[in-house]
């Protein structure tokens, strides 16, 4: 019978099959191997969203594409829903802009965060081990998967051998997650629960 463990890397081997990149949690944490992140509780992947921003947005100043990486890393509310609702128009309209262009003409534009049109712009990375510090001490979801250095979507898996770790009680542990871990939730476009046979 299949593991948690095998559970989880099937997904990521498959998740790898489809064409994303893959990183182990653990070594792009503040004290890992390749650092991407500052500490624990910062959820965002700050510079794979810069460089995928100026990617994906070339005209607007680079200046300004930091303030925007800026303000969508941090949720605007203590509200965990309007967090999620205000990313979620920001994902799909873009985040609107004013800067001055090169003849020093004041400009308003939006910033992309994901190119719709061109798919191949974006960055599609899996994660697992991703620890998260929250109300309660580390957290630390099955799989992150992250687009442009946002994570939107979480996955919890569970051993389908183990009847007392079901389907459900992958479905609690993201609730439980949602009150100790808000801030990974308000980028959040899909929850996914699975115990291998049902999702």
């Amino acid at each position: 019978m299949i593991t948690e463990d095998q559970l989880e890397q099937l997904c990521l081997d498959w998740f790898q099959s489809i064409g994303y990149d893959y990183v182990c949690g653990y070594d792009i944490a503040s004290d890992g191997g390749s650092p991407e992140r500052a500490d624990y509780r910062q959820i965002i992947l700050h510079e794979r969203l810069l460089d995928c921003l100026s990617r994906i947005n070339p005209r607007i100043p680079e200046t300004t594409l930091e303030q925007v990486a800026l303000q969508v890393a941090k949720p605007e509310t203590p509200i965990l829903i309007k967090n999620n609702k205000g990313f979620h128009q920001m994902l799909l309209e873009g985040v609107k802009v004013e800067y001055k262009d090169a003849n020093g003409e004041e400009k308003n534009d939006y910033v992309h965060l994901i190119d719709f049109d061109n798919v191949g712009s974006n960055q599609f990375l899996v994660v697992n081990q991703f620890t998260i510090t929250g109300s309660k001490g580390n957290r630390r979801p099955d799989v992150i998967v992250f687009i442009n250095g946002l994570p939107l979507a979480v996955l919890e898996l569970k051993n389908p051998a183990d009847n007392n770790a079901d389907i459900w009680s992958a479905y609690q542990q993201l609730q439980t997650y949602k009150e100790e871990i808000p801030d990974l939730f308000a980028f959040n476009e899909a929850l996914v629960i699975s115990d291998g046979l049902n999702a």
